[in-house]
């Protein structure tokens, strides 16, 4: 698919082949899951493999089999989380894309509600999305994943909308995502605004953005 910006080469991962046996995932998914609530707990800079172990009661050993070092378990902390969230967004479109424009546009409120659910349930998930953020290492897994559900949208919203050009339909699309994950981050760090009243206006402006 042509378009008006120029795609990065992916950034090199920094984690290594995760665990196919079932007792190795369940190690795996504990790592994360203790990551993620010491992140909530310490913050991106005082983070370390050490801390994770010893929250974990595991040896140093049996997470560098896994993680190389803590940037690597952030990955998969990011790796997850968007993973999550996007199959939220990808169910979402099969659901409501065969209706049409304005169906989809009349359930964007329906898909932030079912995002913040997924990123509620996620151990540390506001951490790990401003780890995302702040890392220089790990800017690749949040723009990889925000273009490849720009992509699918683009994929849903092409055959709806045939008359606007591609390039000009992904810009706007992909400006829509970073709009709701923003609105993610705002139901977790902003109080003045009560959370029905945010997911209600923020559903209103992206459902705008969204009718193109």
């Amino acid at each position: 698919m042509a378009r008006n910006v120029r795609q990065t080469e992916a950034s090199p991962s920094l984690l290594r082949r995760p665990p196919r046996q079932d007792r190795g995932v369940q190690t795996y998914e504990r790592l994360l899951d203790v990551a993620g609530e010491l992140l909530a707990d310490v913050g991106i800079e005082r983070i370390s493999t050490n801390l994770i172990c010893a929250r974990a009661g595991m040896t140093p050993p049996a997470l560098y089999r896994y993680f190389p070092n803590k940037y690597a378990v952030l990955e998969a902390l990011g790796r997850r989380l968007m993973d999550r969230q996007n199959t939220v967004l990808f169910t979402w479109l099969d659901r409501h894309a065969p209706q049409g424009v304005e169906a989809l546009g009349d359930a964007v409120e329906e898909l932030l509600r079912a995002t913040a659910q997924v990123t509620s349930a996620e151990p540390g998930a506001i951490w790990t999305l401003r780890a995302l953020r702040a890392v220089p290492q790990l800017a690749h897994v949040r723009i990889e994943s925000h273009r490849l559900v720009t992509d699918r949208l683009v994929g849903a919203y092409g055959p709806l909308l045939p008359e606007m050009p591609r390039e000009v339909l992904w810009r706007r699309l992909r400006i829509s995502v970073e709009l709701g994950f923003a609105v993610d981050e705002m139901l977790t760090e902003e109080d003045l605004i009560p959370r029905d009243d945010l997911f209600r206006d923020a559903a209103q402006l992206l459902r705008h953005s969204l009718l193109l």
